[in-house]
């Protein structure tokens, strides 16, 4: 049973997996050598895993350099991160404050965490977003009182975080390391449900129909080699196309990160996982 010193996300992330942690653990193996994140996120996923002491070892990636930064920072030195979020200028929610974090560019680690973990706790929506150039570009929230420096929680993390390998890498790099025995959770920026709908811009890199493609191409090789992976995604033509191949279920996740209020709620998503993929190209059932 988790606890308040149980492992849990530290950031709001949008597409977070609290609402399908039920389907996903009950996906992925029960013993695994290296759980593998190659999206992380918010990294919902290894925080219950690690709660559960599902594996012996975690690799957590992003191409979100910023993202990886808290973790390290965590990981490195969580009582810094902490001493930061507890004082002045990050204990202040106004919206001058907001602008002037936001403005800065720090090169500490734990200043650049505190910095993250402030935007994302004020800003609006909880949104990660950036422009063309990776500037942090999300608007105040206005939030009565955000819970800024949640110092539990960031302990729990923290102490999960500790021994695992933090990369800022491309997700078909991470998922080469893989091989039998460990299992892969991918979460990649989903592709928009319709054409004003579009949650794959939280860098400056687009991830659009060709990136997915091409995580369908690793995913099958991770199959081919006997990994357990397991990949989430909205449910739309293409990425019912694109992954076609493999073993698609349908799954509802009620979604609260949302620029239109009508966007929000229980929608339909799908879970990916490995079939075998030579059976089904033979016409064969499994």
């Amino acid at each position: 049973m988790a606890t308040r010193d149980s492992p849990a996300p530290v950031l709001k992330w949008a597409g977070g997996k609290r609402q399908l942690m039920e389907e996903i653990c009950r996906r992925l193996p029960e013993t695994i050598a290296t759980y593998y994140e190659p999206f992380v996120g918010g990294a919902a996923v290894f925080f219950q895993l690690a709660h559960e002491k599902r594996f012996e070892r975690a690799v957590l990636a992003d191409r979100n350099a910023d993202l990886i930064a808290v973790y390290r920072a965590l990981q490195g030195d969580a009582d810094k991160v902490i001493d930061l979020l507890s004082d002045e200028p990050y204990a202040d929610n106004s919206e001058k404050t907001y602008y002037e974090i936001r403005a800065l560019k720090p090169r500490k680690l734990a200043e650049k965490a505190a910095r993250f973990i402030y935007l994302n706790k004020t800003g609006y929506n909880g949104l990660h977003r950036v422009n063309s150039r990776g500037e942090f570009n999300v608007p105040f929230g206005r939030y009565a009182k955000p819970n800024i420096c949640d110092t539990p929680r960031l302990l729990a993390a923290a102490r999960a975080l500790q021994d695992v390998r933090l990369v800022v890498a491309d997700f078909e790099d991470v998922c080469r390391e893989a091989r039998k025995g460990d299992a892969v959770y991918l979460d990649p920026p989903y592709l928009p449900v319709s054409r004003t709908a579009n949650f794959a811009a939280y860098h400056s890199e687009r991830f659009g129909v060709d990136e997915h493609e091409r995580l369908s191409r690793a995913f099958g090789d991770l199959s081919r080699r006997g990994v357990s992976a397991l990949l989430s995604n909205s449910d739309t033509e293409d990425t019912r196309r694109i992954f076609g191949q493999f073993t698609v279920e349908e799954v509802s996740a009620a979604r609260a990160i949302n620029s239109n209020a009508a966007g929000r709620g229980k929608v339909s998503e799908i879970l990916v996982s490995a079939a075998d993929v030579r059976a089904k190209r033979n016409g064969k059932k499994k």
